[in-house]
């Protein structure tokens, strides 16, 4: 059994029943921040309370609900699931630090961080026969009725778990549902039935998206229209009377242009990984450090506009529903090492190509990259391969050109690698002007 969520557009009854979900929004984030700030995070080292310990106060004796009578207008479960949040963000916190990560702790949260409200259970009645195609309605206790855009049916064996109810930046509404059930996934092949021609290791780039080893690249998603309008609607913005009507409608604008672009990314990205994993039986990528990476200022924006880890998730979501194994293996020495002989070179970000000084074989560097991403991934998932199938010995690459010291008596068969003369470019470590002739 797994739980998945599908998620649908959705529109109030009336403005009346969305004027009653925001403010059920706001007293379950009443809830939360009091039990945070006044329960939860005054006691010192380990000494925290249970969920039920909070949860009790809401309807004890002298319990929180007595003493603010206007939380009995919202459904008692949506209040259980408020003080829950608590313990899940705690859970992740704690998780990020036993990864060495440095992490704060949990904070007051203002109305534009608490936009959802969670059933759980019960409280909520899904309709989906309304007679109308793409049409259903959820019923929310104490709320009223959305209508959702039905565009993707519910399973029919599923158990629905959880009904998520947010109002996004943008001023929309969305109905989240997790339903239960036990999906009919394709089997994935025994290991020892893969063919290594049907599998492909993955560079993950910024010039080029996706480079995989069958030679196939996919170019990054052109943005600037989308920064464009960013940032036109952030100026826009910032002439605005703050919390005014026109300061309120320019803000909602802005964040439909951050919503758009985000879109189109996670468009490109489910796409791919669905084409890659229904194409392949096996697909290798990069376990990159991408935080590491972003914290490097020179390039942090095209970083994170990449959103790498965003897309190995989506492989291996897309993998396990078409029974493709996604592989990830170590980044290290992948673009350096020749995919052909393993002798490394060290090429800075200016340099496209891959020449191999030890063998000669000379390819896109990010090619190369993806035929050792293939080979390490091969090794990894337990498939026995001979050498000439993949990685080392597949290209057919033009003969380097040796240069040997005049004493030497060795037979031109036995050379080092270290006197053989790199055939791409004049120089790999200095900046492209110094490659350029003299005179």
């Amino acid at each position: 059994m797994v739980e998945e969520t599908f998620k649908y557009a959705a529109t109030p009854d009336s403005e009346q029943t969305a004027a009653a979900a925001w403010s059920d929004i706001q007293i379950c984030r009443e809830v939360y921040n009091h039990a945070l700030t006044q329960e939860y995070r005054p006691r010192p080292g380990y000494d925290k309370p249970s969920y039920t310990e909070m949860q009790n106060k809401l309807t004890g004796p002298n319990g929180w609900k007595q003493r603010w009578p206007e939380w009995k207008d919202v459904y008692s479960k949506c209040l259980q699931m408020a003080i829950r949040r608590i313990k899940q963000s705690e859970s992740v916190l704690e998780s990020l630090q036993a990864r060495s990560y440095d992490v704060g702790r949990l904070k007051w949260k203002p109305p534009r961080e608490f936009r959802s409200i969670v059933y759980n259970q019960s409280g909520f009645d899904v309709d989906h026969n309304t007679d109308r195609a793409g049409h259903a309605v959820v019923n929310f206790s104490k709320i009223g009725d959305f209508h959702l855009n039905y565009h993707r049916p519910l399973p029919e064996d599923g158990d629905i778990t959880q009904v998520i109810l947010k109002k996004k930046k943008t001023g929309a509404w969305t109905v989240s549902i997790v339903v239960e059930h036990d999906p009919e996934y394709p089997d994935k092949p025994a290991v020892k039935d893969i063919d290594p021609a049907d599998t492909v290791g993955i560079d993950l780039g910024i010039t080029k998206f996706i480079h995989d080893s069958d030679g196939h690249s996919f170019e990054s998603l052109d943005e600037q229209r989308d920064r464009d309008r960013i940032e036109r609607r952030h100026r826009d913005l910032s002439r605005k009377t703050y919390g005014s009507n026109n300061w309120e409608q320019a803000r909602q604008k802005l964040a439909q242009a951050y919503e758009r672009l985000r879109n189109r990314r996670e468009d490109y990205r489910e796409k791919l990984a669905h084409e890659y994993t229904t194409r392949y039986d096996a697909v290798f990528l990069e376990d990159l450090d991408v935080k590491a990476m972003t914290e490097d200022a020179r390039n942090s924006r095209n970083v994170a506009a990449m959103s790498w880890r965003q897309t190995i998730q989506a492989f291996k979501r897309h993998g396990k529903k078409n029974g493709c194994y996604v592989i990830e293996v170590p980044p290290e020495g992948t673009t350096k090492r020749c995919s052909q002989c393993g002798c490394e070179t060290d090429k800075p970000l200016w340099v496209r190509e891959h020449s191999c000084p030890s063998c000669g074989f000379e390819a896109d560097r990010d090619y190369n990259a993806a035929l050792e991403i293939k080979r390490l991934g091969l090794e990894k998932l337990g498939v026995e391969v001979h050498t000439m199938t993949v990685g080392q010995g597949i290209a057919e690459s033009t003969p380097a050109e040796t240069a040997l010291p005049r004493d030497t008596e060795a037979p031109t068969d036995d050379v080092s690698p270290k006197r053989v003369v790199e055939t791409g470019s004049p120089c790999l470590k200095d900046p492209p002007k110094a490659t350029s002739r003299q005179g």
